[in-house]
């Protein structure tokens, strides 16, 4: 599966966000989504079945490997399953709305993998101070897969 793309979307006051239709088919209509604490202070999205592909990763780490054993504890401590409406909205716990600073302007994007729903002016910030790096972290990133 290859998510793709920036969505802006909206937080309703309850916490609801709708999922866009395409990224819906590219999930193959889920009746449920995990939502993680990720990085940077964003969410991640992933479907059960992605989820337990990043927890066999996970599960490569000794059971001796203090950092791995503190990540999988507070990682998977505060991953919530949630149901996908009829049409196609997630509740966002408020647990993690607080966790990545969501207001009601947020933005989800594809990460290959994974969404990842970030507050949109947090997500601007980002994107604009990490922009004039893409041909250096690109060449980076490429570097270490040949």
């Amino acid at each position: 599966m290859l998510l793709t793309g920036t969505y802006p979307r909206t937080l309703d006051d309850k916490g609801r966000m709708a999922l866009p239709k395409r990224l819906r088919e590219v999930l193959a209509e889920p009746a449920i989504l995990f939502v993680t604490p990720g990085p940077d202070q964003s969410l991640w999205l992933y479907t059960e079945a992605d989820l337990e592909r990043l927890a066999a990763k996970l599960d490569q780490a000794p059971a001796t490997d203090a950092e791995a054993r503190v990540f999988r504890r507070l990682y998977f401590a505060q991953t919530e399953a949630v149901d996908l409406d009829k049409t196609g909205r997630i509740l966002v716990p408020e647990r993690l709305v607080q966790f990545a600073g969501l207001r009601k302007e947020v933005v989800l994007i594809g990460v290959r993998d994974h969404l990842e729903l970030w507050d949109a002016i947090k997500w601007k910030g980002y994107a604009d101070e990490n922009a004039a790096r893409f041909d250096s972290v690109a060449e980076k990133a490429f570097a270490k897969n040949a």
